[in-house]
C-alpha cells in the first residue's frame, strides 16, 4: 500500500495527503537538477543520493556512477521470482531541461500541489515516473514479493543532452550492469489521449534519430559602413531560412500506418481516404505532438555571429535541431546538406540512432493487459516519439525499449504540450494510477 503523508507550505495545505509517489516526485521536483547542455548542469548527485537511499532502505544496494563531478546516475537489481526469464530495464533520467520562473505561474522548483495536480519542472519529464518506479518496486519489496523477472533500476543523468554523461557513458564504460536484460521501459508513452470522446493510451514503439547540428558560414571581416558581399551572416541567414521552411514529406513508417489505421477505425473514417495529417490533427492537442512523427523536420533553434554594431564579422553559425524517421537519417542529413548549399559547413554536434519496435510480443501485451486491468474501457495504441529517450543507449547493448509511463488523465489537459513547456503538472490521481499500472506490470511480465 502507499504511505500517505502530509503537504507542507501554504500552497499545499488546501489538498488532501499525499501518496508515496507523489510525494517523492514533489521531493525529486524541489532537487534542481536542470541540464543547460554540453556539459553546463546543475549537479544531478543530489537527485542520485535521495533514490539510493531510498533504495537501500528497501534492502537494495544501489550504485552511484559519476561520469564527471556531480553528475551521477544510480543503478539497482531487483531480483526477480523466475531466474529463467530475461531481465528487463525500467529507467528514468534525474535531470530536467532549464525553467525561466518569470514565465510560470509557481516556481519551477517549489514542487507546489495545486488543484489537484503536482507542479513544477520534471512534474512530467520524468520525475513524476521516477517517482513511480520507486513506488512500484517498494510496493512489492515491502510484500515479501518479487518482480515476475529480474530488474534492472537505472536512474540516468545527461538525458536532456543526449545521454553523454548519463546512459551513454554507462552503456560504454560498464555494460555489464545490463548483463541478460532483453527489454526496457521508460518513458515517453503510455499516458492516455483523447479521441472523439474514446479515452487511447500511447505505447512508444520507437523514436526518431538525433542529429543536432552546427552550420557555418564564413566571408570576409569588414568595416560595417562598406559596401560587402561576402558577409558570413548573410550567408547563414539565407541558408538558415532556406533549411527552416523547408517541407519535409509525409512518409509513414510500420508504426505510423499502424497508429494512423487505429485512429481511423475509432473516428470511423477510411484512412485510405483521409491523409494521415488530417487524421492525426483530429486528436486536439496529442495531435500537435504526434504530428512530427509523420515526417522528418529539421528547426533552427540557435544563432550565433558577430561582436560589434560597426564591424561585419567573418564567420556565423546557427545550431540546428534534424529529427529524421528511423530509417531516413542519412538521406536527411544528405538532403540539409543540399538545402543549405555548397558554401555551408555543417558540423555534426551530436547523433544517435532511431528506433523502432514491433508493436507485439510479450511485453508489449502485458503492458497492454496492466492498462486493461486499470482501466477496461482502454484502447492502447502504437506511436513513434519525435524526440528521444535513454533507450537509444540501451539499444546498443540489444535491449529493446519501449516508451511506457502509464497515466490516466482528463480528457481536457494539453499533457503533450507539458513536455519542455510552462507550468509542467500532472494529476496528483494520475500518479497513483500509474503507481498501480507499474506494480501490475512488475508482477505479470
Amino acid at each position: 500500500m502507499s504511505i500517505e503523508t502530509t503537504g507542507r507550505g501554504s500552497a499545499e495545505s488546501a489538498e488532501p495527503p499525499l501518496s508515496e509517489t507523489a510525494r517523492i516526485a514533489r521531493d525529486l521536483i524541489r532537487i534542481d537538477t536542470t541540464n543547460r547542455g554540453g556539459g553546463d548542469a546543475e549537479a544531478e548527485r543530489p537527485a542520485a543520493d535521495y533514490v539510493a537511499a531510498y533504495l537501500r532502505e528497501l534492502g537494495l544496494a544501489p550504485q552511484i556512477f559519476e561520469s564527471a563531478p556531480g553528475r551521477a546516475s544510480v543503478v539497482a537489481r531487483v531480483p526477480g521470482a523466475d531466474r529463467s526469464l530475461p531481465a528487463m530495464v525500467l529507467h528514468g533520467h534525474l535531470d530536467v531541461v532549464p525553467a525561466d520562473p518569470e514565465n510560470w505561474s509557481v516556481g519551477p522548483f517549489e514542487g507546489a500541489v495545486r488543484d489537484g495536480m503536482l507542479w513544477g519542472r520534471g512534474a512530467v519529464d520524468m520525475k513524476d515516473m521516477d517517482a513511480m518506479m520507486l513506488t512500484a518496486v517498494a510496493e512489492l519489496l515491502r510484500a515479501g514479493e518479487r518482480p515476475r523477472r529480474e530488474i534492472v533500476l537505472a536512474f540516468f543523468a545527461d538525458e536532456e543532452n543526449g545521454g553523454v554523461f548519463g546512459s551513454h557513458y554507462l552503456v560504454e564504460h560498464h555494460p555489464e550492469l545490463f548483463a541478460g536484460a532483453a527489454t526496457a521501459v521508460s518513458e515517453v508513452g503510455g499516458y492516455s489521449i483523447d479521441v472523439a470522446g474514446t479515452r487511447a493510451y500511447l505505447i512508444q514503439t520507437g523514436e526518431k534519430s538525433l542529429d543536432w547540428i552546427r552550420l557555418r558560414a564564413r566571408g570576409t571581416a569588414a568595416h560595417g559602413s562598406r559596401v560587402w558581399r561576402d558577409n558570413a551572416v548573410t550567408r547563414l541567414a539565407e541558408a538558415v531560412a532556406a533549411l527552416g521552411r523547408h517541407e519535409w514529406p509525409v512518409v509513414l513508417c510500420e508504426t505510423t500506418r499502424q497508429l494512423v489505421h487505429e485512429i481511423a477505425a475509432i473516428l470511423g473514417e477510411d484512412p485510405f481516404e483521409v491523409e494521415p495529417e488530417v487524421l492525426v490533427l483530429r486528436l486536439g492537442s496529442g495531435g500537435g505532438f504526434i504530428q512530427a512523427s509523420l515526417r522528418n523536420t529539421s528547426n533552427p533553434t540557435v544563432l550565433s555571429a558577430g561582436y560589434k554594431h560597426n564591424v561585419i564579422p567573418d564567420t556565423a553559425e546557427a545550431l540546428v535541431d534534424v529529427r529524421a524517421l528511423p530509417a531516413e537519417q542519412r538521406s536527411v542529413l544528405d538532403e540539409v546538406r543540399r538545402i543549405v548549399g555548397p558554401g555551408i559547413e555543417v558540423e555534426t554536434v551530436h547523433s544517435d540512432i532511431g528506433l523502432e519496435a514491433p508493436f507485439g510480443g510479450e511485453l508489449v501485451e502485458a503492458m497492454t493487459a496492466s492498462l486493461r486491468r486499470a482501466d477496461p474501457d482502454a484502447r492502447v495504441l502504437p506511436y513513434l516519439l519525435s524526440g528521444g529517450t535513454d533507450n537509444k543507449a540501451l539499444s546498443r547493448l540489444g535491449i529493446t525499449g519501449y516508451g511506457f509511463v502509464p497515466l490516466r488523465l482528463p480528457a481536457d489537459l494539453d499533457f503533450p504540450g507539458m513536455f519542455h513547456g510552462v507550468d509542467e503538472r500532472v494529476p496528483l490521481d494520475a500518479l497513483d494510477f500509474g503507481h498501480r499500472v507499474l506494480v501490475d506490470l512488475l508482477r505479470t511480465y
